[in-house]
């Protein structure tokens, strides 16, 4: 279905961006649980009909969101030199635009991206690995397994964030847990050390040494 132009007759028209901002509102405010067109529709006071003359549905619409974040991310140009920092300094853009609006990265895990912007992301991270010296092959599936982790590290924080679960509260609990797990007891400082950023730079890292690795 083809995307038609704005609704006539309005003082200020339904348009695909407007439709895109309104619903990055909302998973701002809200969360993305609480996105559907029926939503969007009543932010914009009118009926969901309208917004399928210009989106085509509910995965339309993730595309367009995800499209909208990759959007703002700027690519360098790829450098032999320091390709490992360029990747992780846009993996961390990316995470941090998904953190921004909690849940999108959902979004991001259920559509096939189509979305131009979407493409220049991935297209630029490809540029990237591939300057690095890695074959094409091993690079085309790291950057899958680099999106992967983002969409999944994010998705799992905006879950843990509304979780009434203190993160002071599990070194605690892991310590009096039962004898029959001894590791997880002894080290249940480690287990629980870190913040959110340090694990992603972290396993960012393993990723990358792997990629070395395989290179060799």
């Amino acid at each position: 279905m083809t995307r038609r132009g704005a609704s006539a007759g309005r003082k200020q028209p339904i348009t695909v961006d407007v439709i895109v901002e309104t619903a990055l509102g909302i998973v701002e405010r809200e969360g993305y649980a609480a996105l559907t067109m029926r939503r969007v529709a009543a932010a914009l006071e009118t009926g969901p009909a309208s917004l399928y003359a210009h989106v085509v549905n509910k995965e339309d619409l993730d595309d367009l969101l995800v499209g909208r974040l990759c959007a703002e991310i700027e690519l360098p140009e790829p450098d032999p030199r320091t390709w490992r920092t360029q990747l992780i300094d846009v993996c961390t853009r990316i995470r941090d635009r998904y953190r921004r609006y909690p849940g999108t990265s959902l979004a991001a895990l259920a559509v096939v991206p189509t979305n131009l912007e979407t493409l220049r992301v991935s297209e630029g991270m490809l540029a990237i690995v591939l300057s690095g010296g890695i074959d094409p092959q091993t690079a085309a599936w790291a950057i899958d397994a680099l999106f992967l982790y983002i969409n999944a590290f994010c998705l799992e924080n905006s879950l843990t964030d509304r979780s009434a679960l203190d993160r002071d509260e599990l070194p605690h609990r892991f310590a009096a847990l039962p004898d029959s797990l001894p590791n997880t007891k002894r080290y249940a400082a480690e287990l629980t050390a870190g913040t959110p950023e340090d694990r992603f730079e972290f396993t960012l890292g393993l990723i990358l040494d792997g990629l070395g690795a395989r290179n060799l």
